[in-house]
């Protein structure tokens, strides 16, 4: 049997190929859209894709499924579980529990597992003649190393009321189911530490049946549902904004894109149009630089591991943005946008000093000077962590407004203050105080250095 684990560290996002080298046959489970990756793989170890399936409909990041079996031609295999208004709306194979994906010599069984989904399936790997015990589960959002999918999401970002309840008591049972599995069985989920579907992922790749019963929080409420549903919706991050988009696209027939766009280097005398035009600047590179000297209005998301999820929390799925990057980093860059559909790149700068146009600064501050505006009636303090980080302590006098719903609760944010904004560790209050300033808040100050220096230096929370 051949195996490969995909990583995706800007979503957290796993996927998988598997296959069966006898047969020469090789299946992938829950493909990320860029997925020349899997064609790479296939190719290197003499493979064909000849299947491919989804473990649900994902609101993290745009599958890739419908790509890679319009370049392979492999079958289309998906869920037929959870109702009428669960199903895939284009052609595949309908998959219900029980049923059997045979890839050469390995069989993967379907097991129906709703909670974070309804639909939710995983996949039980049986790998012949080697063995007739199964091997490993591939359990997508269902079940994850040291946590479990939250079922909340329908709720909190497709606005499905009364979905929530509902889907930790289904949650509950398939929990039950998962623990008759054999201990033995290895267990590779969907995604790791980092990831938003989920409160307390672990950062190992992989588990065991018998190591999750041993450790993981859900399999210790044998006998108490309410207890379960509970410690399960409870705590659990804020959803970003883009989720809902990708529960629709993933359902509907869309347009693929089945190779990395090249997107142009926009000439001075055409950024100035565009700007003119009103086309949003999104500034990748590092917060001290952007602090330096940035193009008014622009939004800076760094780039790194966060890119993606953050420019999903800001820019919606209408309008054109223009990127700051170096050339030798769009690439990336593209990759991880379109990673959750975000395709409307009208084109890139590589440099802010040369255009003409007279560049903004931002006022950042030291701790010291951070102090001297505690208690003081005409100055607002602002939080912008997520509402768990602040509930669990936060600075005496601080107001919340998460960063990622800033753009709509303006109306929270004083003009007729100074205004002194702060994170954790000052990537998340770089993308505020962009926010702020695009928005004609002109006095606003950036504590930089955050919740994480603010406790270092032994400051007390509330």
């Amino acid at each position: 049997m051949f195996f490969q684990h995909v990583y995706d560290k800007s979503l957290a996002q796993a996927s998988y190929l598997i296959g069966c080298q006898a047969k020469g046959e090789a299946i992938v489970i829950d493909a990320r859209r860029d997925m020349d990756v899997y064609l790479k793989i296939a190719a290197q170890n003499n493979l064909k894709i000849t299947h491919i399936t989804e473990t649900h409909i994902h609101a993290d990041f745009l599958a890739g499924s419908r790509e890679l079996a319009a370049v392979t031609g492999a079958q289309l295999h998906l869920s037929d579980e959870g109702g009428p208004d669960w199903q895939y709306q284009f052609d595949h194979i309908g998959l219900k529990r029980g049923n059997k994906i045979k890839v050469g010599n390995l069989t993967f069984e379907v097991l129906h597992t709703p909670g974070h989904t309804p639909e939710s399936i995983s996949f039980l790997l049986t790998d012949h003649p080697a063995t007739s015990e199964p091997v490993m589960i591939f359990t997508g959002d269902f079940v994850f190393v040291g946590d479990i999918g939250r079922p909340d999401l329908l709720e909190k970002a497709a606005g499905m009321i009364g979905t929530q309840e509902e889907g930790a008591k289904q949650m509950y049972e398939s929990i039950k189911r998962f623990t008759e599995l054999p201990p033995f069985v290895q267990v590779w989920p969907g995604h790791g530490a980092g990831s938003a579907c989920g409160k307390a992922l672990g950062a190992v790749p992989s588990s065991t049946v018998g190591y999750e019963k041993i450790r993981n929080w859900a399999f210790q409420y044998e006998n108490d549902e309410k207890g379960f549903v509970a410690y399960l919706l409870n705590g659990q991050p804020e959803p970003p904004k883009y989720f809902a988009v990708m529960k629709h696209l993933n359902k509907i027939n869309r347009q693929l894109l089945v190779e990395i766009p090249q997107h142009q280097h926009l000439s001075k005398a055409q950024l100035l149009q565009a700007l003119n035009d009103g086309i949003k600047v999104i500034d990748t590179r590092n917060k001290v630089d952007f602090a330096n000297g940035f193009i008014p209005g622009s939004i800076n998301i760094q780039h790194n591991n966060s890119l993606s999820t953050w420019a999903g929390w800001i820019l919606n799925y209408q309008e054109q943005f223009i990127i700051v990057a170096e050339s030798a980093e769009m690439e990336e860059i593209t990759r991880k946008l379109m990673r959750i559909g975000l395709d409307n790149i009208y084109g890139y700068i590589t440099d802010v000093e040369d255009l003409g146009i007279e560049l903004q600064t931002a006022d950042v501050i030291d701790l010291e000077t951070f102090k001297t505006y505690l208690g003081k009636e005409d100055v607002q303090i602002v939080d912008v962590r997520g509402l768990s980080e602040y509930t669990e302590g936060h600075i005496d006098g601080a107001e919340h407004a998460f960063v990622g719903t800033l753009q709509d609760s303006l109306d929270r944010i004083s003009k007729d203050k100074q205004v002194i904004i702060h994170c954790q560790g000052g990537d998340r209050a770089a993308i505020a105080y962009s926010i702020l300033r695009r928005n004609g808040f002109d006095n606003v100050k950036n504590y930089s250095g955050g919740m994480k220096e603010w406790l270092a230096k032994g400051e007390k929370t509330i």
